[in-house]
């Protein structure tokens, strides 16, 4: 794989538990990401808070800005959009091609202006998620679809969009984000079925209500949405919840290298699965009311295999599970992987495996993962923002000198991550 961009390198700790100190967890990068898609059931000003500063969310707002979207104000983690005029339907290809989530957009931007011009979104090498539950959505509610030069082109009905009932086939949080948004201004009930129930659905969905959604049923597999007009959001704005992916991330780094670390400003309860999963391993793990300490413990030495299957929220999050293979490698015994959510999303395995590990891919979705064994710095490419941060994790347990290049998938996801983890004491340098 060719370099790109800066890179990071990374002083291991040779299996040293060196690190201590506390992390504070940013704003939720997936939350912020569907709070930006948003921006067209809006009418006058729409105030977002703590929201983190990556580089997907710079994309989506670049992607706003050309639909005609006025960025009044833009401070350190708040934004403050004029969302009166929408100028243009087209969703920028370039951008979108490097940007999985932009497909969040099109619902709202259809339910908005009668149209939506989008390509077939992209961001990682994980393999693709097909589209078809999202046009055969459009369709339902009475959209036509066409593809002109790599481009769909989606068209509402005369009068906007109709409710419907929708049922997904699987649970797709991208899907459930998208309808719940578009149905808001859509004509009549829509009723979608087979919700996925992440928190930051429902975090959204409530802010939609006080700003005159009608949505029931949150938090549930079966959203009820009377569609209405545009909606008007309080002068106190949307606070973007902390990223539970983010929390979790350091939780994992912690359980393998720290002394004593405290991530702090996250939600314990959105991390539920993690935190019993390190447990029954033999972590040492204190859950206070917003934050996690996680630290040394003499009385459980080694750490247990575990089994671990990757599933919607609230079971394991796929989004953790590169991670957690970095774990696997120092516990003792056979561990188990089962990812069920995307094809292709254990290639990350074949780097952890020249580090050192004893590691076994049978096919796309399982692997085997037999331990503890040391691993050994080198050269690693990061094909993507998870299993960039994956390898960031093993630099760090490793003996010897680690350089990650490629950091700008992991630039998506972590804010100033090398300098967050340097003030825990990770010798870790950006070139």
């Amino acid at each position: 794989m060719t370099p790109e961009g800066p890179k990071f390198v990374i002083q291991g700790l040779g299996g040293k538990r060196l690190l201590r100190g506390k992390l504070a967890v940013n704003g939720s990068k997936n939350d912020a990401l569907q709070a930006l898609s948003a921006v067209p059931l809006f009418s006058g000003v729409y105030k977002l808070k703590n929201v983190p500063e990556i580089e997907d969310i710079k994309k989506l707002t670049e992607i706003l800005i050309s639909l005609g979207v006025k960025l009044v104000s833009h401070k350190p983690h708040e934004f403050i959009f004029d969302c009166q005029n929408f100028v243009n339907s087209k969703i920028d290809p370039e951008i979108s091609k490097r940007l999985r989530g932009s497909v969040i957009l099109t619902g709202p931007l259809l339910a908005r202006t009668g149209m939506a011009y989008f390509p077939h979104p992209g961001g990682c090498v994980i393999g693709e998620r097909p589209i078809d539950i999202f046009l055969d959505g459009f369709k339902t509610l009475g959209a036509k679809i066409i593809l002109e030069e790599k481009l769909y082109r989606v068209e509402a009905p005369k009068g906007g969009l109709k409710g419907a009932e929708i049922f997904f086939r699987y649970q797709s949080v991208t899907a459930t984000e998208t309808f719940m948004m578009a149905a808001t201004l859509a004509r009549g009930i829509t009723i979608l079925k087979n919700c996925a129930i992440e928190p930051e659905i429902a975090s959204l969905g409530n802010f939609l209500i006080k700003s005159g959604a009608k949505i029931e049923g949150l938090g549930t597999l079966t959203l009820k949405i009377r569609g209405g007009k545009l909606l008007k959001a309080p002068s106190t704005g949307y606070k973007i919840l902390p990223d539970r992916i983010e929390a979790g991330s350091f939780l994992i780094l912690g359980a393998l290298t720290a002394k004593k670390l405290t991530v702090t400003n996250c939600v314990p309860a959105h991390l539920e699965s993690l935190i019993n999963w390190l447990r029954v391993a033999g972590v040492k793990i204190i859950v206070k009311k917003n934050s996690v300490i996680v630290s040394e413990t003499r009385l459980a030495p080694e750490f247990m295999p575990l089994k671990i299957r990757t599933h919607e929220y609230p079971g394991f999050p796929t989004d953790l599970q590169a991670l957690i293979s970095v774990f696997l490698t120092q516990a003792t015994g056979e561990s188990k992987i089962f990812e069920t959510i995307f094809d292709d999303r254990l290639h990350h395995l074949h780097i952890l495996k020249e580090m050192g590990a004893n590691v076994m891919v049978h096919d796309a979705h399982r692997a085997t993962i037999v331990g503890p064994t040391p691993l050994t710095g080198r050269h690693v490419y990061s094909p993507d923002l998870r299993a960039g941060l994956a390898y960031v994790i093993a630099a760090t347990i490793a003996e010897g000198e680690s350089v990650v290049h490629n950091v700008h998938y992991i630039d998506r996801g972590y804010e100033r991550l090398d300098e967050r983890l340097r003030a825990v004491g990770l010798e870790i340098k950006k070139e």
